[in-house]
């Protein structure tokens, strides 16, 4: 990460070729270095760890990249690379909030784990490395995809709601979920659709891209609306988060709403492959002990 960190230190931006090539040399990779692979033979090992040291010092804020395959030092990065001394571990990074956010993910209760810093993963078994390592994967593919979705416009926004809800399995078809959807202007109402596909209750819907925490006013008004149309369910749904006073609100009253925050719009899209597409499946198999029985 270092030597990645220092070829950009010049403060302009980088394409990513030439900082990939400034690299080759200062470790001194031969050809047969570069064609070696990673253990699954899917990605070639240079790459891969190039890949990840752009990623680790990207969520650390240490450097940016305004457009695809472009990067550039950041003014933290810059304070980083003059102050720090000797090679850039993952635990140097830990030190930097925004990184620790970026790592921390859920497991049971509230307990924090996911590392892949060498010295810590040797105290876990393999299995919990995998595990680990996929919900580093999966955090971050849930924050590039709410980083996506917030450069995309209000009507493309609508249409991946539009999406998730039918693989949710609510709407009934595309056609009759789209047709159902969109009418914004509408009491703070932006659409309606089936809660199921026979028709038997309607769910009414707020689709907003929000940067900032969504203002409590914003979930009143739409429960206003709710009430005007004599609904019984409505579903916010947003790219940032709610205070937790929008919560309390909204479990103290009725009609039914659920709130649908950035995170949990990601997660949704993830599970139900809305947006995504699978990359790699990997198989952990164990001894059968059912064979082996004379």
């Amino acid at each position: 990460m270092r030597p990645l960190l220092t070829a950009i230190s010049d403060g302009v931006e980088h394409d990513l070729k030439e900082v990939k090539s400034k690299l080759i040399t200062h470790f001194s990779i031969s050809d047969d270095e570069l064609r070696e692979k990673i253990p699954s033979g899917r990605a070639f090992l240079f790459d891969n760890r190039l890949g990840w040291a752009n990623t680790y010092l990207k969520k650390a804020g240490l450097i940016t990249s305004a457009r695809r395959a472009y990067l550039q030092i950041t003014p933290l990065g810059t304070s980083f690379l003059k102050d720090h001394i000797g090679e850039i571990k993952i635990s140097d990074l830990k030190k930097i909030e925004q990184f620790r956010d970026f790592q921390q993910v859920k497991t049971k209760g509230d307990k924090a784990v996911v590392t892949t810093d060498a010295t810590e993963m040797e105290e876990r078994s393999p299995e919990e490395v995998i595990d680990e390592t996929f919900e580093v994967m999966l955090n971050d593919l849930r924050s590039d995809l709410i980083d996506t979705i917030k450069s995309c416009s209000p009507l493309f926004f609508e249409k991946l709601v539009v999406d998730l809800l039918i693989k949710m399995g609510y709407g009934g078809s595309r056609r009759e979920a789209g047709t159902a959807i969109g009418k914004s202007g509408d009491g703070g109402i932006d659409g309606i659709i089936n809660e199921d596909k026979l028709g038997l209750d309607s769910i009414y819907i707020q689709a907003k891209r929000w940067e900032n925490t969504v203002p409590i006013k914003e979930i009143r008004d739409f429960a206003g609306s709710l009430l005007s149309k004599k609904a019984r369910k409505g579903v916010f749904i947003t790219t940032s988060d709610f205070p937790q006073s929008a919560h309390d609100f909204v479990n103290s009253i009725e009609p039914r709403i659920i709130l649908m925050d950035g995170k949990k719009l990601a997660s949704l899209m993830v599970e139900h492959g809305v947006g995504v597409s699978t990359k790699e499946i990997y198989e952990i198999k164990s001894i059968d002990s059912d064979y082996f029985e004379e």
